[in-house]
């Protein structure tokens, strides 16, 4: 696949997520072997979020880290934020499910300008979705401006291996098997191709640590996970 410009990246991912919304959930366990769920735990327990506080999840997908930071918070309040109506959809029956409707708020809106002002919340989110942006060093930004001061922006991401060998594996798995599965179990063969394309590019995990610090402004702990195919960062907005 050619490389896309940032509308042309924005506008086809867009429709990957609209296609793929109703068989996402279904996936990310086959694709990640179920490991997804764990990094989120390990996550959570590494964010700390406390009773009362705020987040807001930007990309959120279908909502399973939207709501896992709700129970968090308890009574805090949430706001779930991604451009695919039909990704929000999924995850809106999922939030009545749990009964979390006044509690969370979904946005249908656009990661590089988040619709909220300075200082809103104490955390921000990105799970599996900083590689799909058209400039994620902009959404980093915007996260770090929602964020009260202290806070926390967060991004949970696929990675790649730092041992060679197991790279050359990883990366063909994601390059050649990832996007059979995808046409076997949900008759997406073209859309689970980009997914793995869109992580050949991606800065790996030290180097995103080091684009968080310098150029978003964040003070930041990795945490690589599963001998690096994924990666925690943690980012602490400066007290000034």
């Amino acid at each position: 696949m050619e490389k896309l410009s940032g509308n042309q990246k924005k506008k086809f991912v867009h429709g990957v997520f609209e296609s793929i919304a109703g068989r996402y959930d279904v996936m990310n366990s086959i694709l990640s072997f179920r490991r997804h769920k764990a990094w989120r735990k390990f996550t959570m327990k590494k964010m700390q979020v406390r009773p009362g506080q705020t987040a807001i999840d930007v990309c959120c997908g279908t909502c399973d880290w939207t709501i896992s930071l709700a129970e968090a918070s308890q009574t805090g309040k949430m706001v779930g934020l991604d451009f695919s109506a039909n990704m929000l959809e999924v995850g809106k029956r999922k939030i009545e499910e749990k009964n979390r409707q006044q509690q969370i708020e979904l946005v249908e809106g656009d990661a590089m300008k988040l619709p909220f002002p300075d200082n809103t919340f104490d955390h921000a989110t990105i799970g599996f979705a900083l590689r799909n942006v058209p400039d994620l060093v902009q959404v980093l930004k915007e996260m770090k401006r929602v964020v009260k001061p202290g806070g926390q922006v967060v991004s949970l991401e696929l990675s790649k291996p730092t041992s060679p060998l197991f790279r050359r594996i990883y990366l063909f798995y994601f390059q050649k098997v990832l996007p059979v599965l995808g046409k076997l179990f949900a008759n997406s063969y073209e859309q689970y191709r980009w997914l793995p394309e869109s992580l050949v590019s991606f800065p790996d995990y030290q180097e995103l640590k080091k684009l968080m610090e310098e150029e978003v402004g964040l003070e930041v702990e990795v945490y690589p996970l599963t001998f690096g195919i994924t990666a925690l960062h943690l980012g602490r907005k400066p007290v000034e």
